[in-house]
């Protein structure tokens, strides 16, 4: 096995080098040389030695050149491994036979995109090469989109789960007090029957709470069928503006009564958000969500959550950049909590189901879309979640202190 000096030297990371397989020392030696000016060259004298040199060093290959006509396995049968174990890889079959079988097995096997003839034609080869590296860095690009993708709806799918059960226990917990306070009507009235309620207006609110919860349900489930279809059809095109999305969360979120009544909004300095609505719905709801539990469990005297849209630096020096920041004037955030947020499950409410994996979720979603998430916080005073965007080239910001 030859590794050309120089490709070392490029530090390049990912599939990036090009691996000639022949059982011709001079072949290799040759082939390094001439064209490890522009390449990262490795070389093996053999199949079983080309297999071996891709276990360890798989990643960084993209093309492999293979000679047909090698003692104890042909190239085709390498051609035939690296297809599936190495799928990244592109490759090529060098043969000096001009031979329809050969060129057939290696197109119907080893699903080759070229074959090249001895003595290789320099011009050529080299064009076939660059033409090969493009397609094996787009194949990986392409391959580790689909893997974040799938990873995404992996991790959505249990985050929905995990929302949808609260409201939908709600509403089964509604339903039940109704059926047990459910009486016939005492005058024996065919098909006539009422619900017994503690105090005026008890059922009507059990019925109203129900119905927000099972509408909030829906509209999460929604989201993420949403989600599926758009990554199905890898569709990633912005389609709405940060003061949408805060509107539609006001709109569908299910309060208690009078929480509504809590919730403001500053809008003025609107962006457009990358990505659909589907997976950012969900982190808004979940900071809204998050504030409003921290305002229930200690409430001030005017409860508040703020949702606020600016164009300000994460530091100092920084460009600005598109923000929608999530404040409350509830009991704030522990400093021993504060600094594992982000980081790692952690929650002050595993009595009611809480599980922490809400703020990991976000920042998840944050971090794919290339922005992050910051918390805030003073005890006794609050706290402000700030979603960072990246810049839209719709965009004209206006830094802000942070």
């Amino acid at each position: 096995m030859m590794v050309d000096p120089t490709g070392a030297a490029r530090g390049l990371s990912g599939p990036h080098a090009i691996l000639l397989v022949d059982d011709e020392p001079q072949a290799c030696k040759w082939f390094a040389r001439l064209y490890g000016t522009e390449f990262t060259v490795l070389t093996a004298a053999g199949v079983d030695e080309a297999l071996a040199l891709l276990g360890e060093r798989g990643h960084e290959v993209a093309v492999l050149l293979t000679d047909y006509a090698m003692p104890v396995r042909d190239g085709i049968a390498l051609l035939v491994e690296v297809r599936h174990r190495y799928p990244h890889v592109a490759r090529l079959l060098v043969s000096a036979y001009a031979d329809k079988d050969v060129a057939m097995s290696a197109v119907n096997q080893g699903h080759v995109e070229k074959i090249l003839e001895k003595p290789l034609d320099e011009p050529l080869t080299r064009q076939a090469l660059r033409e090969a590296l493009a397609s094996s860095v787009r194949r990986t690009r392409d391959q580790s989109l689909i893997a974040r993708r799938e990873s995404a709806l992996r991790e959505t799918l249990g985050f929905l789960a995990h929302e949808v059960t609260s409201p939908l226990a709600t509403v089964r917990g509604y339903l039940s007090a109704m059926r047990e306070n459910h009486r016939d009507h005492a005058d024996g009235v065919g098909g006539v029957a009422y619900i017994a309620q503690q105090k005026p207006g008890d059922v009507l609110f059990m019925i109203e709470a129900a119905q927000r919860r099972a509408e909030y349900a829906q509209s999460l489930v929604s989201t993420f069928v949403q989600t599926a279809r758009d990554a199905s059809r890898g569709d990633t095109s912005a389609s709405l503006r940060a003061s949408e999305l805060v509107q539609a969360v006001r709109h569908e979120y299910p309060f208690e009564t009078g929480e509504a009544q809590w919730l403001s909004a500053e809008l003025e300095a609107d962006f457009t958000l990358p990505g659909r609505r589907d997976l950012l719905y969900l982190v808004l709801c979940t900071l809204v969500k998050n504030a409003l539990l921290a305002l229930r469990a200690e409430p001030p005297g005017q409860p508040r959550v703020h949702l606020a849209l600016h164009h300000v630096a994460m530091l100092p020096g920084l460009p600005a950049q598109p923000a929608l920041r999530v404040i409350d004037n509830g009991p704030g955030i522990a400093p021993e909590v504060l600094q594992r947020l982000t980081r790692e499950p952690v929650t002050t409410r595993a009595h009611s189901g809480g599980s922490g994996m809400g703020l990991l979720f976000c920042q998840r979603v944050m971090t794919t879309l290339g922005g992050d998430i910051a918390v805030h916080s003073i005890l006794c005073q609050g706290t402000t979640v700030t979603l960072y965007f990246p810049p839209s080239p719709d965009d004209t910001p206006v830094e802000e202190t942070r």
